[in-house]
């Protein structure tokens, strides 16, 4: 099983991360993740990462996508029930590329989930977690940036018929049993 998760900061997507693991035994991607391994063990990706990473910028993208590809052919060979990708993409480029990777992977994506929330909502969910950068001037800001970049993956993933839509208000396990009924699917 290979899946993408989408959904707006504050969707519930870390919520429902573990639950997904646990069921279905996917080992997640997460860009974050892949770069501070790179790091830490050396490799040329890494010490070209490095750079990036202590001046606090973003990873220029071909290094990004070659840790994700480096990170994909070992979990082929270590979990052989899939992946799912964890902040990863975040455009249509970062999409378009990853259908490419996967495909000279030949390990094509079979289900993108979006966690459709309302931004009132999602605004209202974040001031009550109470983090300091979880203020409404940076909550409508990073909704933002979410509508600028990463929704119109929601369209691209619906024409290539990938992608379903899970209601994201509810309990924690009415979300998490709109996931398994589209994940059960096709585990």
């Amino acid at each position: 099983m290979r899946i993408v998760l989408l959904g707006a900061p504050g969707s519930g997507k870390g919520t429902q991360t573990d639950s997904i693991i646990e069921r279905y035994g996917v080992a997640t991607v997460a860009t974050g993740d892949l770069l501070r391994a790179e790091v830490a063990a050396g490799t040329e990706l890494g010490r070209r990462a490095k750079p990036y990473m202590d001046a606090g910028d973003l990873v220029p993208f071909d290094i990004v996508l070659g840790m994700i590809e480096n990170g994909l052919q070992s979990l082929a060979k270590t979990n052989p029930k899939g992946f799912m990708m964890d902040g990863f993409p975040r455009d249509l480029a970062q999409a378009e590329a990853l259908d490419k990777l996967l495909a000279k992977l030949g390990q094509p994506l079979d289900k993108v989930l979006f966690i459709d929330v309302d931004y009132e909502e999602i605004v209202r969910r974040l001031l009550g977690r109470g983090r300091a950068d979880d203020n409404e001037e940076t909550i409508r800001n990073r909704l933002r940036v979410f509508e600028e970049k990463t929704a119109p993956l929601i369209d691209y993933y619906t024409r290539k018929g990938l992608l379903s839509k899970i209601k994201g208000t509810g309990t924690v396990d009415d979300i998490g049993a709109r996931i398994r009924a589209v994940l059960d699917g096709i585990a």
